[in-house]
């Protein structure tokens, strides 16, 4: 994932809301959002060429996702794909299903969240390798740290904030806040710490990247109440930007 707004035991209704967009190459393979056949208690995407995903939810009460981390110099085609993080993680199974003692300097820089039942976690690697417990609120995360939000990360927690204030309800209406186009600039949020985002992030950096080769893939929404009730929402676009179909799958989550 390139950008994501994570709500976190903060809403009477919701335990969690997640929503994303994943941008990558247009040509490279990937399976659309479904349950997969081992382990069936998986529900995610899947990147064929790698064979991990960029978002998923487990019915053992598991979800995760990640995005890369700039500013770290040119990824190394040598390292470990990310996405095998999540796919042993999500599947309870393989090197990296226990995150305690994990080898994060195998990859290349990343930004990822975890939940676990009623712990939420955010993990990177770089400069070092730390894991960090989320308290309950509202997080924006995209290509920076998560203490030094990007314009879009702010915008797009803005709108899943203001979604959550007023109805909260059909999140699927959440995929319109993913469709924003529009190109923001650096600036402050009120309440945040004074950083404005890094050097490296471009002026100009829309929340859904619409370009030939290299742009927004999906978009997701997962939304799980408070009696375990789930549902995991995916829409996918073509290399032109267009809507070429969505998938939606309800789920049960421990309680």
């Amino acid at each position: 994932m390139c950008i994501v707004a994570f709500a976190w035991q903060s809403h009477p209704r919701w335990k969690l809301i997640a929503i994303g967009n994943r941008d990558e190459m247009h040509a490279r393979p990937a399976q659309a959002l479904g349950r997969w056949d081992d382990p069936t208690h998986l529900l995610a995407g899947r990147d064929t060429q790698a064979g991990g995903t960029w978002l998923g939810v487990s019915e053992q009460g598991r979800l995760a996702v990640v995005t890369n981390l700039s500013g770290h110099g040119t990824p190394d085609s040598d390292k470990k794909s990310r996405g095998d993080l999540l796919k042993d993680f999500l599947s309870g199974e393989g090197p990296y299903s226990d995150f305690s003692t994990p080898d994060f300097p195998d990859f290349n820089p990343f930004n990822l969240i975890t939940v676990t039942r009623d712990k939420a976690l955010i993990h990177s690697n770089r400069p070092k390798s730390v894991s960090n417990i989320l308290i309950p609120g509202i997080y924006g995360l995209s290509n920076g740290p998560l203490d030094k939000p990007w314009p879009k990360s702010g915008y797009l927690k803005n709108a899943l904030k203001q979604w959550m204030n007023e109805s909260a309800e059909s999140p699927e209406l959440l995929l319109d806040a993913l469709m924003d186009q529009t190109s923001h600039r650096p600036q402050m949020e009120s309440g945040n710490d004074s950083d404005v985002a890094p050097s490296f992030e471009p002026q100009y950096s829309p929340i859904f990247i619409r370009n030939p080769v290299y742009g927004t893939r999906c978009s997701t929404v997962v939304a799980i109440d408070h009696k375990g009730k789930g549902s995991i929402i995916e829409r996918r676009f073509a290399s032109s930007g267009t809507t070429t179909g969505q998938t939606a799958l309800a789920f049960s989550w421990p309680v």
